[in-house]
């Protein structure tokens, strides 16, 4: 084997990471993801604690497979609304996308939310820009030990809040603080716990940008949503260059440079420490914290603000104004989002509405397909599987009829069937079909369940005026040759 030439440079096919010390900024945007901060941390940390009817509000208790939102109660049934909502869901990325760029990714994404706090927590405790990247190239001391110290402490207390409101959406919050103070919680309740705490703490106080920059497939595939009309963060490129430096009194016009003074500050405010003069790239989150980084420069400089803004690639080059801009924003890919979306939410909508508080299975007995009876009937037996998915008991009553058999009837009483809340019962149903009456074959019968729901006090109350919720299912009666 040759010996490698002189001229052999070896690459590394990854980048060595780069610490980012992101500068504090103020300005519209900035305010904007305060107001995100603490409207999803209301939300996320609050929730877990409302109470309705005596539970709490919001309830995904996998143990006994029922999901709890406010007056709705799911069933494991009700998978099919979960795969509508996750539908709606990714409706409404692509039409965000669509009309104004990573909006989610600058404001909601609890990537960002919880960066947003850990970042917070520092500059508080170690300072701003300077001050950090000072603190960690000086050597360790106790001062150093002490911000340190005290920067973790408060990240871990964060983030061990955060894994406890976790699984309290899955396990009741009250309960679980009760253990969680006397030690006392679940191998898994303790374990979820600890990853969703580490996890908070790893991703936000150190991969940060990480996560957006390689770890999110968002940032890859944001590419093929956005367009020409799609508003991002952009440099005016036509405005800024040439770039320089120059004294605020400078008259840039005869010095043949842009508006842009190559100070920097809108790479130093940057979370994922990218150049937004470079153009716009995946690693762009969409926060803003460079335009009002660069509004605040123009304003010493006495220039227009607007060197980054919120717009469209077709408005930059075409020079549109900002209403003709917005005009662009209604076109074919978003209306066709709009409407898709639009429709997915009054489709759910009027399902939830229209959903029947009682659920009913009908099964066959297999073992008897169909057998006589005192000589006179002819009899089969079934299992009707009936779940109450209210909170208030009911008491059922069961029919059954044919279109081809005459004188079906349902063996026993079963006009006053008491079912709890909450709760699933197993019927056996033995339904007869007098003996001259009984054509030999399989013939369609349907079971009429009406379900009518009790107060608190025991009294009987239609669920809709007037009317009792009726069920009806299918089945077959089986009447066998020779009988």
């Amino acid at each position: 084997m040759n010996a490698p030439g002189p001229d052999l440079i070896e690459t590394s096919l990854y980048e060595v990471r780069r610490k980012i010390h992101p500068r504090a900024v103020s300005g519209l945007f900035a305010r904007w993801r305060v107001i995100m901060v603490v409207l999803t941390q209301l939300v996320f940390y609050g929730m877990p604690w409302l109470q309705w009817n005596g539970r709490q509000a919001v309830l995904f208790d996998l143990a006994a497979r029922k999901f709890y939102l406010f007056g709705l109660v799911l069933w494991p049934q009700d998978v099919i609304y979960l795969a509508v909502l996750l539908v709606i869901s990714a409706l409404a990325l692509f039409l965000f996308t669509a009309v104004a760029g990573r909006l989610f990714c600058g404001y909601a994404c609890p990537q960002t939310v919880y960066t947003e706090i850990f970042m917070w927590i520092e500059r508080k405790v170690e300072g701003d820009r300077i001050a950090r990247i000072r603190l960690d190239g000086a050597p360790w001391s106790p001062r150093k030990i002490r911000l340190k110290a005290t920067k973790h402490l408060l990240w871990v207390a964060i983030a061990l809040w955060t894994g406890f409101t976790f699984v309290g959406y899955f396990s009741p919050i009250r309960d679980l603080g009760g253990s969680v103070m006397t030690l006392t919680t679940g191998p898994w309740e303790g374990f979820w716990m600890l990853f969703y705490a580490i996890a908070t703490w790893g991703n936000a106080g150190f991969l940060r940008e990480q996560v957006c920059k390689y770890m999110c497939p968002y940032a890859r595939f944001q590419s093929v949503m956005v367009d020409k009309d799609t508003y991002v963060v952009t440099y005016d490129t036509g405005r800024g260059e040439p770039r320089r430096g120059r004294a605020r009194s400078a008259d840039r016009q005869a010095l043949g440079i842009g508006d842009c003074v190559d100070c920097s500050i809108c790479v130093q405010v940057c979370p994922t420490g990218i150049d937004i003069r470079d153009g716009l790239q995946y690693e762009c989150i969409g926060c803003g914290a460079c335009i009002d980084a660069c509004d605040q420069v123009m304003d010493k400089m006495r220039y227009p603000r607007g060197l980054i803004r919120y717009t469209s690639e077709r408005a930059m080059v075409s020079k549109l104004s900002p209403a003709a801009a917005r005009r662009r924003l209604l076109r074919p890919r978003v209306v066709l989002y709009a409407s898709l979306w639009m429709v997915l939410c009054a489709g759910l909508l009027t399902a939830l509405a229209m959903r029947s508080p009682l659920k009913v299975d009908v099964l066959r007995d297999r073992q008897s397909l169909g057998r006589e009876v005192d000589g006179q009937w002819i009899e089969n037996v079934y299992r009707l599987q009936v779940s109450n998915t209210t909170e208030q008991p009911m008491r059922l009553a069961i029919e059954a009829g044919s279109g081809t058999l005459a004188g079906v009837q349902v063996d026993g009483d079963m006009s006053a069937v008491a079912l709890a809340p909450l709760s699933n019962r197993l019927l056996p149903l033995r339904v007869r079909v007098p003996i001259e009456k009984a054509g030999q074959g399989t013939h369609p019968v349907e079971f009429a369940i009406h379900a009518r729901v009790l107060r608190e006090g025991g009294s009987a109350a239609a669920v809709r005026p007037g009317n009792d919720v009726v069920v009806r299912q299918s089945s077959t009666f089986i009447v066998p040759a020779g009988l």
